[in-house]
């Protein structure tokens, strides 16, 4: 079948999300949701999965100067005093970060290393391929992430997005459609559906933060300007968007995946939450 399914397990159900490419440029999202996975039938199928949060560690470096095929084992020895465990029991793969300005090309610049456990990993495509699913990709939640804030990237402006599952948050900043910056909030859905917007609370924190890294990201890439700020759906009501709104000058968007994708069954707000990150996964090119 054309596109990409993402799909993750859970004891014996998988949440999972279907995508392709329709011309000139959008995207169809055919079938979603959870089921058992002795109901899936995926033969034929091109399937991603994600690691959970704790199952990997994205890290910045320093580019190294070295020719592109020997990139990744430079990157290696880079990161190898940054990780819990020996490096040759991980697997390490690079995210390149584009220079925003092709004046600066030639001068030293960041990217992503991903690192996660050789083991983890093997266990992950042990229980996948016992529950029948053909896997050939594995991802993250911030290159998922990446792919749904490209759908609300316009001109050459960067588009932060921010995500709150049930216990913290991920914001990432997006710039021609390659991810820039990516970082964890330690702020919950819950705990932002709960405030009114005191001082000290889950809201003010998370304005803290997000400025603080807006801040960082225009002192890192001075030729990135970040227009717009996405909120992704959440599955109670939050007052984080109007919060924001009224303390940014940047222009602040909540999030409604049935505007910018295709669905043959539009999702409710709870599903879009469920699923946003399986829905980015499945916007793979």
């Amino acid at each position: 079948m054309p596109g990409w399914l993402a799909a993750t397990l859970d004891a014996d159900t998988v949440d999972f999300a279907h995508a392709r490419r329709t011309p000139p440029g959008g995207w169809q999202i055919g079938a979603y949701g959870t089921r058992r996975a002795s109901e899936m039938h995926l033969e034929g199928h091109q399937c991603t999965t994600m690691l959970r949060p704790g199952e990997y560690q994205l890290l910045m470096v320093e580019a190294p100067n070295v020719p592109a095929a020997e990139l990744k084992n430079a990157i290696r020895w880079k990161v190898k005093d940054m990780v819990e465990y020996k490096i040759d029991e991980g697997t390490i793969d690079i995210l390149d970060i584009p220079p925003a300005d092709p004046a600066a090309a030639s001068r030293a610049r960041p990217m992503y290393a991903v690192a996660a456990r050789n083991e983890l990993l093997q266990g992950r495509i042990r229980e996948l391929e016992a529950a029948r699913i053909p896997l050939s990709v594995i991802d993250i939640p911030e290159t998922a992430q990446r792919n749904v804030a490209a759908l609300y990237e316009g001109g050459e402006r960067g588009v932060a997005l921010a995500y709150f599952g049930q216990r913290e948050g991920l914001l990432t900043i997006n710039f021609r459609s390659d991810l820039y910056l990516a970082r964890r909030l330690e702020v919950g859905v819950e705990e932002l559906a709960g405030d009114a917007g005191g001082e000290g609370g889950a809201l003010s924190r998370v304005a803290l933060e997000i400025q603080r890294t807006l801040d960082h990201f225009d002192r890192q890439f001075r030729h990135v300007a970040v227009a717009k700020l996405v909120i992704a759906p959440t599955p109670r009501p939050t007052r984080l968007a109007e919060f924001l709104q009224a303390r940014f000058e940047l222009q602040v968007v909540q999030a409604d995946l049935r505007e910018v994708l295709a669905f043959e069954r539009p999702p409710e707000e709870q599903a879009q939450w469920k699923l946003f990150h399986h829905f980015g996964a499945a916007l793979r090119t």
